[in-house]
């Protein structure tokens, strides 16, 4: 390969990959046409791309970004999913899909800079919050306190409320109460 078709993948890496941090690495070797397109047109829907990409390239382009640490799983055929909300996401939806098509192959992911190895290693990824499923999860930490307090400060308001409606209503109906004591 020349030098300048080198310099032309290294530009298209760069426009396509030079902003993400997150991606999946899998492998679609062996996977027929169809199933190929069927399988691509599943992630489109969710807006996660694939690409297929050349290792030493890739490994070339990613030295010193935010992807470096993806070197030890790009070995064979390899492809980049990568956009959609997020790589928690992409491996849910991987995941599911593998599924339906077993010849695709999980390689790994990056998370923040942390490798998930291997199909395991995006399954334990797959279990991850999202970013808006842990913030809600956040939120909720910081509220449960009050929701509680609150509760406790209404409880024995509205058992007294509740008692003073039921004395009402024996009083309107000329009932007699009884002294408690």
């Amino acid at each position: 390969m020349s030098k300048t078709v080198k310099s032309m993948i290294l530009q298209d890496y760069a426009d396509r990959f030079g902003e993400e941090s997150d991606v999946a690495v899998i492998s679609i070797r062996g996977v027929e046409a169809n199933d190929n397109n069927a399988f691509r047109s599943s992630l489109r829907k969710k807006d996660i791309k694939v690409t297929i990409i050349r290792n030493a390239l890739a490994k070339r382009h990613f030295a010193g970004t935010a992807l470096e640490g993806l070197g030890p799983v790009l070995k064979g055929p390899s492809a980049l999913a990568y956009g959609g909300a997020s790589v928690v996401e992409i491996a849910r939806e991987l995941v599911e899909l593998i599924k339906t098509f077993p010849h695709v192959e999980l390689k790994g992911a990056m998370l923040d800079g942390e490798l998930f190895e291997g199909a395991a290693g995006v399954e334990a990824l797959s279990k991850f919050p999202t970013r808006e499923e842990a913030l809600g999860q956040t939120v909720q930490l910081f509220l449960s306190p009050a929701q509680k307090l609150v509760g406790s400060v209404l409880g024995p308001g509205c058992k007294i409320a509740s008692l003073v409606k039921t004395i009402e209503e024996k009083l309107e109906k000329g009932e007699a109460i009884a002294k408690v004591g």
